[in-house]
C-alpha cells in the first residue's frame, strides 16, 4: 500500500519542475559523452522501472532483475550517476529557494517572506514590541553556530566549488533577462562543472586527518559566511527601517564556533598540537581575508585633501604609523601624498601582516584593528563620503566584528572517564573510579580551588591533558580570550566530572592573573539518566564553594550542553525529546532558584533522531524562557552544507535563526495552564515509549541483526572522518557505537529506526488509557508536541519498509525475529499520529517537503538495491573484495546525499 500521497508541482514551483527536467537532460547528455550512449540507455531503463515501481506501489523485484548481479565497475558507475542526478536536483531546489526569496524582495516589504528578519519584526510590533524596547534588549543577542567534524556528506573542497559554479550559471539567468549568448554560455558553464566533477572522485580514500577537516568547515565560514555577514545586518536595518520607520545602532549578534582541532572525544588525532595548529591556522586564514579586502578598499579610498576634508584623528593615525612603521611608510608612492586615506590603509595593511608574522609592532587585538576602521567610517560621514566608500568600509568593520583575529571560536572536548582515569593515576588512587560521586567531590575539593595542585601524573593520559591545558593557556595569550570557547565533558554525570576539570586546568597553567580559571566548563548532559538528573547536577555544583567562585569570575553564567544524539541512541526518540524538554524546564528553575544564567548549547546532528529540524520550529518549541536571546547549537555534516553552502542560503538561514531568537525572547507565549497536564501525559508516552524501544535493542541477537542487516560493517571501513566510529579500546556494542554511525547505517537501509522507533506504542497507550482527547490538544496547541510529531512523520515519510526488508533478510533467521517488529511499530507510529494530527496522508501539510522526497526517490531507489546486492557479495568474500568495498562505499556516499538528514 503506498503510504504517501505523491504532490503535485504547484504554480509556483513551476520553475523548479522545469530546472529538474532541463538540468536532468543535461546530465543525460554527460553521461552518454563521458561513459557511452548505451549506458545512458540501460540508466534511463532503471530510472523508469523505479518511477513505476513507486506509482503502482509494487515490489522491488523488477527494479532488482536489473540490477542484481553487476559488476562492481557498472555498479559504481550506475551509482555515480544517479548520484549525479540528484545532485542537479538539490541544486534546482537551492536554486528555487533563491528564486521564491527574490520575489518576496521585489515585493517592497508588503509580503515579507515568513520566518524572515522583516517577518518577525512585524510580528513583535504586532505584540507591541516598540524600537526602544528592541534596541536595549539587542545586545542581549548571541546566535553561535558551532561546526563540527561529522561529514556524513563528505563533499570534497573542489566538489563544493563546482557545484557553486553551476548555482551561479542558473542564479545569473532567474530574471530570464539573458539574452540567447549568455544563455547558452550559462549553459556551458553548467556543463563544464558538472563534467569536471563527474571526473573527479566524490570521496579521498585516505581517511582525512583532522586539517582536511578544518579547510572543509574553513571553506563555509571564509568564501560563504564571511560574505554574507555584512549583508545580514544591512538587511536588518532595512527591516527595522520598515517597520519602525528608523534603525538603532546594531551591535555584534552573530559569532561562530568549530569543534575542527578541538574535539578530543575518541579521537587520539586531536590533542594540544591540532589546538594551538588549529587557532593558528584559523588567525592566518582569516588576517589574510582583511588583507585581501583593505587591498580593494585602497583603491577605492582615493579622496584627496585637494578636495575634500579628512578627519584630523585619521592624519594623526597616519603619522603615529609612519614612525611606527617606518619601513613600511617608506614604500608609500610620492603620488599618493595627498591621498590620507590610501596612506593609511597601506600602514595599516603593514601593521596587519606584522600581526600576522607576531611581530611587536602588530595589532594587540583585533579591537586595536577594529578603531582604526571605525576612526576612517567618522571621518568618511563627517565629510561627505557615505557615497563615496563608507559602506564599503563599513562592510568590513562587520567582518571583523564578527570573526576577530580568530575566526571562529575553539571549542574543546573530552569525554570524562578520561579526566577520571588521569586522576586516579596522578593521586594513586586504584579505586577513585569506584567512589562516590560525593567522595570524589570532596577529595578534589583542594585542587579545584586556589590551593595545592594535583600531583602530576607520570602517564600518557595525564601528559596529554597537561598539554592542552597548556596549549589553552598560550591560546589565550596569543589570541585572546575570545579564541577560546567551551570545555565540554562529554558523558558528564556529577559534579565530580566539572570539578576534575577545574583541577586539571589549575595544574595545567591555565590561570588569570586574579588566580581564576579563565574557562566555561560545559557539562554534556547525554544520556536520558543524565538528563533527567541534570537539574540536581547543577544545585550540586552552585553549591560546591570552589566551583560557586569559579562561577562568579565567569560571571555568573553556567553553559550546559544538551545531547540529543546518546540521549536517543539511549532511548529512542521519544524518550530523548520529552528528557531534553523536561530536562531544560527543570535546569531553568534550579538556576533561577540559584541566582545564575543558563547558556543551553544544543548538540544537534542533521537527522531527526539527532536533533536536526527547522531552526525556527525547534526554537518556537524550545521550554518559555530557555533562548533569553541566545542560541548556540552545533551544525553537523549535510546541514553545513544545505544551510551553509550558498551564499543566498546562508544568509537566509541566518535571518531565520535571528528572527526566531527574537521573537521567543522578546515575545515569548504566554504561559499554559494545562501544561502540567501535558507534561503528565508526556511522562506516560515517553515511559511507554522507551520501554518499546529498549525491548527492540535489548533483545537477544538484536547487535547481530543489527550488524548483518544494516552496512554498518562498510561504514566503519569508511573514510568519513578522521574520528572512529567507536571509542577506541571498547567493544562493538550498542553503548559503546557512536551516534553517528547508528543513524547513518539505518538510514541507509530507508528503516531509518533511530527516528521513529516505540513512539507508536507510547502513543497507543496514552489513548487505551482515555488520553486521546488530550493528546488531539496537545498536538494543535503545543507546540513542543506538534513539532516533535511532524519531525517524526517526515521521518516516516522517508522511510521504505520495502526496501528496509531487502536489507533485513541479509540478517538470515534474524529477519524474521526483528522485522515484523519493525513493521508493526512504523504502522503503529503512522497511524496515531495521523489520527491526531488529522491528516490523511503523511506530509499533508508540509506539500514542498513531500516533493522533494518524490523527486529523489527514483535516483536513491536504485542505488538502495545495488548497496543490498553488493553487501551480501562482499560480506560472502569475507569483506576482502577491494572492487566491491569502492563500489559499496560509492553507494553509502550516494544515499546519503540523496536521502539528506542522515548525520
Amino acid at each position: 500500500m503506498n503510504l504517501n500521497r505523491n504532490p503535485e508541482f504547484a504554480a509556483v514551483d513551476t520553475p523548479l519542475r522545469d530546472d529538474v527536467r532541463r538540468l536532468g537532460a543535461l546530465v543525460g547528455d554527460m553521461l552518454s559523452e563521458q561513459i557511452s550512449p548505451d549506458f545512458l540507455a540501460e540508466v534511463e531503463r532503471v530510472r523508469t522501472t523505479a518511477i513505476a515501481r513507486r506509482q503502482r506501489d509494487e515490489s522491488l523485484d523488477a527494479l532488482a532483475g536489473l540490477l542484481t548481479g553487476l559488476s562492481p565497475s557498472n555498479a559504481e558507475a550506475l551509482i555515480r550517476a544517479f548520484g549525479t542526478y540528484f545532485q542537479v536536483v538539490n541544486i534546482a531546489e537551492r536554486v528555487h529557494r533563491i528564486r521564491r526569496r527574490r520575489e518576496y524582495q521585489r515585493s517592497g516589504g508588503t509580503r515579507p517572506q515568513p520566518e524572515g528578519l522583516h517577518d518577525s519584526l512585524l510580528k513583535l510590533k504586532a505584540q507591541g514590541a516598540t524600537l526602544e524596547e528592541l534596541a536595549a534588549w539587542l545586545p542581549n543577542v548571541d546566535i553561535e553556530p558551532v561546526f563540527t567534524a561529522h561529514p556524513t556528506e563528505a563533499l570534497r573542497r573542489v566538489l563544493l566549488e563546482k557545484e557553486q559554479l553551476m548555482v551561479a550559471s542558473l542564479v545569473d539567468d532567474l530574471d530570464g533577462q539573458r539574452t540567447p549568448n549568455e544563455r547558452a554560455a550559462d549553459i556551458a558553464r553548467f556543463r563544464m562543472a558538472l563534467t569536471s566533477a563527474w571526473q573527479t572522485p566524490d570521496s579521498s580514500p585516505v581517511r582525512p586527518t583532522v586539517q582536511d577537516e578544518r579547510e572543509h568547515v574553513g571553506f563555509y565560514i571564509t568564501e560563504v559566511l564571511y560574505r554574507v555577514m555584512p549583508v545580514f545586518y544591512e538587511t536588518l536595518e532595512t527591516a527595522f527601517r520598515e517597520t519602525f520607520g528608523d534603525s538603532p545602532e546594531l551591535p555584534r549578534l552573530l559569532r561562530f564556533g568549530t569543534w575542527v582541532g578541538g574535539d578530543m572525544d575518541g579521537n587520539p588525532n586531536v590533542d594540544a598540537g591540532t589546538i594551538a595548529q588549529t587557532l593558528r591556522a584559523q588567525r592566518r586564514e582569516i588576517l589574510h581575508k582583511y588583507l585581501k579586502e583593505l587591498r580593494q578598499l585602497a583603491r577605492l579610498l582615493s579622496q584627496s585633501t585637494s578636495l575634500v576634508g579628512v578627519d584630523a584623528q585619521v592624519m594623526a593615525r597616519m603619522q603615529y604609523y609612519r614612525e611606527l612603521l617606518p619601513q613600511a611608510a617608506a614604500r608609500s608612492r610620492p603620488r599618493h601624498g595627498d591621498m590620507p586615506y590610501r596612506l593609511l590603509n597601506e600602514l595599516m595593511r603593514a601593521r596587519l601582516q606584522a600581526t600576522l608574522d607576531e611581530q611587536p609592532e602588530g595589532y594587540a587585538s583585533p579591537e586595536e584593528f577594529a578603531a582604526d576602521i571605525d576612526m576612517i567610517l567618522r571621518s568618511l560621514e563627517h565629510n561627505r563620503g557615505i557615497h563615496a566608500g563608507w559602506f564599503a568600509v563599513r562592510r568590513l568593520a562587520w567582518r571583523v566584528r564578527t570573526f576577530g583575529f580568530h575566526m571562529a571560536r575553539l571549542d574543546v572536548r573530552q569525554e570524562s572517564s578520561v579526566h577520571a582515569r588521569a586522576v586516579a593515576e596522578a593521586l594513586g588512587d586504584a579505586d577513585w573510579a569506584t567512589r562516590d560521586a560525593i567522595e570524589r567531590a570532596a577529595l578534589l575539593a583542594d585542587y579545584a580551588g586556589d590551593g595545592k595542585l594535583l600531583p602530576r601524573g607520570e602517564d600518557e593520559g595525564n601528559r596529554r591533558l597537561d598539554a592542552v591545558f597548556a596549549a589553552l593557556a598560550e591560546a589565550r595569550s596569543i589570541h585572546g580570550a575570545d579564541a577560546l570557547g567551551a570545555y565540554i565533558i562529554s558523558m558528564a554525570h556529577n559534579r565530580a566530572d566539572v570539578l576534575t576539570v577545574l583541577a586539571l586546568a589549575r595544574r595545567g597553567g591555565l590561570v588569570d592573573a586574579q588566580g581564576h580559571v579563565p574557562l566555561d566548563i560545559a557539562p554534556l548532559f547525554e544520556t536520558v539518566d543524565d538528563l533527567r538528573q541534570g537539574p540536581d547536577t547543577l544545585r550540586d555544583l552552585a553549591a560546591d564553594p570552589v566551583y560557586r567562585a569559579h562561577l562568579a569570575a565567569r560571571g555568573n553564567v553556567q553553559m550546559v550542553m544538551l545531547g540529543y544524539s546518546d540521549s536517543g541512541k539511549d532511548g529512542g526518540i521519544a524518550a530523548s525529546r520529552w528528557g531534553l524538554q523536561r530536562g531544560q524546564v527543570e535546569l531553568l528553575q534550579a538556576a533561577h532558584e540559584l541566582g545564575i544564567k543558563l547558556t543551553f548549547f544544543h548538540g544537534r546532528g542533521g537527522s531527526i533522531s539527532r536533533g536536526g529540524g527547522k531552526t525556527p520550529r525547534a526554537v518556537e518549541a524550545s521550554p518559555r524562557g530557555s533562548v533569553d536571546g541566545r542560541l548556540r547549537v552545533t551544525e553537523q555534516g549535510e546541514v553545513i552544507h544545505r544551510k551553509y553552502g550558498i551564499r543566498a542560503l546562508a544568509l537566509r538561514s541566518l535571518e531565520q535563526a535571528a528572527g526566531a531568537v527574537l521573537v521567543s525572547s522578546l515575545r515569548p507565549r504566554p504561559p499554559e495552564p494545562r501544561e502540567a497536564e501535558w507534561r503528565a501525559l508526556m511522562d506516560r508516552v515517553t515511559a511507554e515509549s522507551r520501554a518499546a524501544y529498549r525491548g527492540f535493542v535489548e533483545a537477544p541477537g538484536f547487535m547481530s541483526y543489527f550488524r548483518t542487516a544494516t552496512p554498518i560493517d562498510v561504514i566503519e571501513r569508511m573514510t568519513l572522518g578522521s574520528r572512529p566510529s567507536r571509542r577506541l579500546g571498547q567493544d562493538a556494542g550498542l553503548d559503546n557505537l557512536r551516534a553517528i554511525p547508528w543513524v547513518f547505517a539505518w538510514t541507509q537501509t530507508r528503516a531509518v529506526v533511530p527516528g521513529w522507533y516505540g513512539v507508536g506504542s507510547g502513543l497507543k497507550a496514552a489513548v487505551e488509557g482515555g488520553h486521546e482527547k488530550t493528546l488531539r490538544e496537545m498536538a494543535a496547541e503545543w507546540p513542543f508536541f506538534r513539532t516533535f510529531l511532524d519531525d517524526v512523520s517526515m521521518v516516516l515519510a522517508k522511510t521504505d519498509l520495502g526496501i528496509a526488508e531487502m536489507f533485513s533478510r541479509l540478517s538470515g533467521d534474524l529477519h524474521e525475529e526483528f522485522f515484523p517488529r519493525i513493521r508493526q511499530e512504523h504502522a503503529l507510529a503512522r497511524e496515531w499520529i495521523l489520527k491526531l494530527i488529522d491528516d490523511d496522508y503523511l506530509l499533508q501539510h508540509d506539500r514542498r517537503l513531500a516533493l522533494s522526497i518524490q523527486l529523489r526517490n527514483p535516483y536513491v531507489d536504485p542505488i538502495s538495491v545495488i548497496q543490498a546486492d553488493l553487501l551480501q557479495r562482499w560480506r560472502a568474500s569475507g569483506g576482502e573484495d577491494e572492487m566491491l568495498l569502492r563500489a559499496l562505499v560509492a553507494s553509502v556516499n550516494g544515499v546519503a546525499q540523496g536521502v539528506q538528514n542522515t548525520g
